[in-house]
């Protein structure tokens, strides 16, 4: 064991090394996706089934048609939204400098359970 007045070999001895990180808070981008795509559908229901159509074309056959258009269009517009929220995530980014730290070497009393 290595004391102040006993720093023990340079082996036993850790310096640390301090780095400099970027903190930041980034969205994740597939709940944006998963999202717009969900929207776009709700979209493509009310569209097919709430708004009065044309009779001679089914109700389900609209809300395909509609369900791919915008359903794509939710995808597209969540993606979006996601990329703005990261850039200005980026703005707003702080620096810090971090340690690091050696393992810690558990006591032998520990592992015996005493």
């Amino acid at each position: 064991m290595s004391t102040p007045e006993n720093p023990g070999t340079p082996d036993e001895q850790h310096v640390p090394e301090r780095r400099e990180i970027t903190v930041r808070r980034a969205p994740k981008y597939v709940p944006f996706l998963v999202l717009g795509g969900l929207v776009g559908f709700v979209v493509a229901a009310f569209l097919a089934y709430g708004l009065p159509g044309d009779e001679s074309y089914d109700a389900s056959a609209v809300f395909g048609f509609f369900m791919i258009m915008c359903g794509a269009g939710g995808v597209i517009l969540g993606g979006t939204v996601a990329l703005i929220l990261d850039r200005l995530s980026v703005r707003r980014a702080k620096r810090a400098v971090v340690e690091s730290v050696p393992d810690s070497v558990p006591d032998t009393e520990d592992q015996q359970g005493a």
